[in-house]
């Protein structure tokens, strides 16, 4: 007897990787259903971030001119900060303007624009709903409860988010470890656009990233980050949520101590802060990418942890939307062959690897083992290069040593060994 479905796809989740998947399907003319949580898309994400956006021009054709956007990032700043000091790798580049190749986003402007481009290819999209769980029959996935409604579909999209409650409720996906996880916490501070662009040194809309090491965190493994919107300024700290339980410091605390930096703060004087808030965020790389296909369900975007942090970006927007691709054409084939197994919705995990979501998970697998195991990252680095720049430039009347001996007493002061920074420089290349 033929099932009885209401949708051809059901996708629970309207942030990049729901959206995106939702749009591709109902571009095909699919019966899509987008879900979300939030009284519209968008209401309930922490601000936004930096969206390396050039797979939204693939995929929307002109993303960057017809979006939201904030500013395009032009300039990426690498700062190891130190108690009294910081040290900049500061990096500006025309040719990341053409094409665009990042963009800063809010994601309360940016997800309704994504939830009406879907609209407008014809996906249903039902905000301020909860889905309660995933429905199973006969060992396979057929929609979704909310409240006491019922949805089916012969495909699901989990697209919920870090530590997806949906998979984790059905059994599907057991809870993340502490230690592939992390705690963001942000604020937006609104300044005006003259202010951003005279304490940032932008012309027009571009705009500036910094991805900040060392006192930001207080010694927890992790980082800080600053970027430029219009008309407001995005700042915070992202926490491995293990180092700071061993710790046992305080997130919030961390936060404001990075806030009133002597370096920071100039940047945020005067300004008002519009939001202030916390959430998990995904860290484990490509460990987190395990039981991502079931019969007719599927796990996109950060439920099936598609985030990266190199130390020098951070990553998930894109890769978000780049699973999506993956996810969509899968579904695709699977509703055309009316084949929903984990066997064929399987091919979504070689696309993944056949594109840059899943190479570039590979290529970087190493990263959050070497970020997490390297404590020297958060203190005696950044220390030793700030002791090395001020021996170059403290004048003191004594008589100037050549570099190389000036560096190596750098070296003995800050409690490094040779052999130890040697070991640090072999595993940041094997892992970055």
């Amino acid at each position: 007897m033929e099932e009885s479905f209401d949708f051809d796809v059901i996708v629970v989740g309207g942030g990049v990787a729901g959206a995106v998947c939702a749009y591709l399907l109902g571009k095909e003319g699919r019966e899509v259903l987008l879900i979300e949580r939030g009284v519209e898309p968008g209401s309930k994400n922490l601000s936004g971030g930096v969206f390396y956006s050039r797979v939204m021009d693939e995929i929307f054709g002109n993303f960057t001119a017809e979006a939201p956007v904030e500013r395009h990032i032009t300039r990426n700043v690498l700062s190891f900060m130190n108690e009294t000091s910081v040290v900049n790798v500061d990096y500006w580049d025309q040719r990341l303007a053409q094409p665009v190749n990042a963009v800063s986003v809010l994601r309360a402007k940016m997800d309704p624009w994504l939830a009406e481009q879907c609209e407008e290819v014809g996906v249903t999209v039902m905000p301020g709903v909860k889905v309660d769980e995933l429905v199973r029959e006969d060992g396979r996935f057929v929609g979704v409860r909310a409240g006491e409604d019922v949805l089916r579909a012969p495909i699901t999209i989990a697209a919920d988010g870090v530590n997806s409650f949906l998979a984790q409720y059905a059994g599907v996906r057991k809870k993340e470890p502490a230690h592939h996880l992390g705690v963001g916490v942000k604020s937006v501070i609104k300044l005006p656009e003259e202010k951003i662009r005279e304490r940032f040194h932008l012309d027009g809309n571009e705009g500036a990233a910094y991805a900040i090491v060392g006192d930001c965190t207080q010694g927890v493994a992790g980082g800080g980050f600053m970027y430029t919107n219009k008309e407001s300024i995005s700042i915070g700290v992202v926490l491995m949520l293990g180092d700071l339980t061993k710790k046992k410091l305080s997130s919030s605390e961390i936060h404001d101590h990075m806030l009133n930096h002597p370096f920071i703060a100039p940047f945020l004087e005067d300004g008002e802060l519009l939001e202030y808030g916390c959430h998990l965020v995904a860290e484990g790389g490509k460990a987190m990418q395990h039981d991502l296909v079931h019969p007719g369900l599927i796990l996109v975007g950060d439920a099936a942890g598609f985030t990266l942090n190199t130390g020098f970006t951070v990553r998930g927007m894109d890769l978000a939307a780049g699973s999506a691709q993956a996810a969509a054409r899968v579904v695709g084939e699977a509703l055309d062959a009316g084949d929903y197994s984990a066997e064929k919705l399987g091919s979504y995990l070689t696309y993944l690897d056949e594109g840059f979501v899943g190479q570039d998970m590979n290529t970087y697998k190493r990263a959050p083992e070497f970020l997490e195991t390297t404590p020297e990252m958060y203190g005696q680095t950044g220390e030793l290069m700030a002791d090395l720049f001020y021996r170059i430039y403290n004048h003191d009347l004594t008589p100037r040593k050549p570099l190389v001996k000036t560096a190596f007493g750098a070296l003995k002061a800050s409690g490094l060994k040779i052999t130890r920074l040697a070991k640090i420089g072999y595993a940041a290349v094997r892992a970055l």
